[in-house]
């Protein structure tokens, strides 16, 4: 009979996830040029790393707690679409991970293809969503209006996030983080 698999965070793990929340907070909120609706940060690349290096389902509750504590920090009302658009940006480019094998080159385009696609997700659809919505008065006219901004920064932050993401992904950082996961997790086996 087969157990039910379930997804337990070791202790190295939570650690990470803490850590990359704890960066994703600092970049986002605190070293961020804002320019009202529109954001320059860099802070979602470490989201994307947590889903790369645990999964989705941990890039996706890392996206969400670095926005919860975000908008507790900087006196935000909690935005449904902007939290899932945080969520989507560890998530989406983490459901690549079984792709990211083989050469370098290979690794770079499959990281970028899920950049881009949490991008379009996150920053063109769900956050332009949640900002129109906040902004009040007619949805469409709000978001067509919001839209051409978010265009241009989308254009100038994705290469900027596929480029700082596949740089990382690909250092020795995450054998480094992996590595470190499994030792602790032999260690424990091996005093069992």
């Amino acid at each position: 009979m087969q157990k039910n698999k379930k997804t337990v965070w070791d202790t190295h793990t939570l650690v990470f996830m803490g850590l990359l929340v704890a960066m994703h907070i600092v970049l986002t909120r605190i070293l961020v040029i804002e320019l009202g609706s529109y954001r320059i940060t860099v802070g979602v690349v470490c989201t994307i790393l947590s889903g790369l290096w645990f999964g989705p389902l941990a890039g996706g509750l890392c996206g969400m707690v670095a926005d919860l504590l975000g908008c507790m920090l900087k006196g935000y009302a909690v935005n449904p679409f902007i939290t899932l658009a945080a969520m989507m940006w560890g998530i989406v480019p983490a459901l690549f991970r079984p792709l990211l094998n083989g050469t370098k080159k290979r690794k770079v385009l499959f990281v970028c293809v899920g950049v881009f696609l949490a991008s379009v997700c996150s920053t063109l659809g769900l956050t332009t969503t949640g900002l129109a919505v906040y902004n009040g008065g007619k949805f469409v006219v709000s978001f067509m209006a919001l839209l051409p901004g978010r265009l241009v920064q989308w254009a100038i932050m994705m290469p900027i996030y596929c480029i700082l993401s596949s740089l990382l992904y690909l250092s020795p950082l995450t054998s480094f983080v992996l590595n470190s996961s499994r030792v602790g997790a032999a260690g424990r086996e091996a005093k069992a």
